[in-house]
């Protein structure tokens, strides 16, 4: 039996227990799988204890640059993103699997994105993330963030986007929002207005609590495609748990657990 967790600063309402039970019991796989809320300023001195502790476990806000110096290996996407979400302990490898959650929801949901205009809200941990596939896929790819000095050191890491001072009027195919705006204490707030939305085909949002953020229920009321970020979730820890058993992840078998989870879950 694995035993494995989340590490993150309040994990205490994490979806992440439930999802991976699911994903490694429908593999064959049990597990226990804890969550693991840690003060970011106790980090350092109980980062060594995970390892001892699990047999793998998965980072999140705030702690997925934090494990680097604790790791003897990056690999795939934790290299170019600079942030892991995802560590196996005896070889203290850590891979970031984000990215590919964020592209299966978008392809499992039937959105297109090569050749597409697509504006990305927020350029921090999740937003560099989706980014990078998306330039990857040959989008036409335009950045906004609330500050210029972080779109800035993004441009220089991964290049190939457009980056904006100021949010531009003008049609996207699809907008994504990788901001907090919408979720916590700005419950019922949008990151932009309906001008805006109206002018777009798709509005993705990373927020999955709550189901529809104001974000999405605009772009809803205006006719236009949305989602949420929920299957994104559950596909990046389908990948975790796919290198924790050394199995290759499969799209298909991937949308098939999702919709089986969802139909029980929500």
């Amino acid at each position: 039996m694995l035993k494995l967790a989340v590490v993150g600063k309040d994990v205490s309402k994490s979806q992440s227990p439930a999802m991976h039970a699911f994903i490694l019991g429908a593999m064959g796989e049990r597990c226990t799988y804890d969550t693991v809320s840690i003060p970011p300023e106790q980090f350092a001195a109980r980062a060594e204890s995970l390892f001892e502790t699990y047999d793998a476990f998965n980072v999140t806000i705030p702690f997925k640059g934090e494990i680097i110096p604790f790791l003897k290996e990056l690999k795939g996407d934790a290299r170019s993103f600079g942030a892991v979400n995802t560590v196996v302990s005896a070889t203290r490898t850590g891979y970031n699997t984000d990215g590919y959650g964020f592209l299966l929801m978008l392809e499992n949901a039937g959105i297109a994105v090569s050749g597409k205009k697509v504006l990305v809200l927020g350029a921090g941990g999740a937003g560099r993330s989706c980014i990078k596939k998306l330039v990857e896929t040959r989008a036409g790819v335009f950045v906004y963030d609330k500050s210029f000095e972080r779109l800035q050191t993004v441009k220089r890491e991964v290049g190939g986007f457009t980056p904006l001072s100021e949010i531009e009027m003008i049609p996207f195919d699809i907008i994504v929002n990788c901001t907090g705006v919408g979720m916590h204490d700005t419950v019922g707030k949008s990151p932009v207005g309906s001008d805006l939305l109206s002018l777009c085909s798709a509005a993705v949002d990373l927020i999955y609590e709550p189901q529809e953020s104001e974000f999405l229920r605009l772009a809803r009321t205006l006719q236009k495609r949305t989602l949420n970020g929920a299957a994104m979730l559950f596909y990046q820890a389908y990948r975790s748990d796919c290198i924790y058993l050394g199995r290759e992840p499969s799209a298909a078998q991937a949308k098939e657990l999702w919709n089986t989870y969802r139909e029980k879950n929500i």
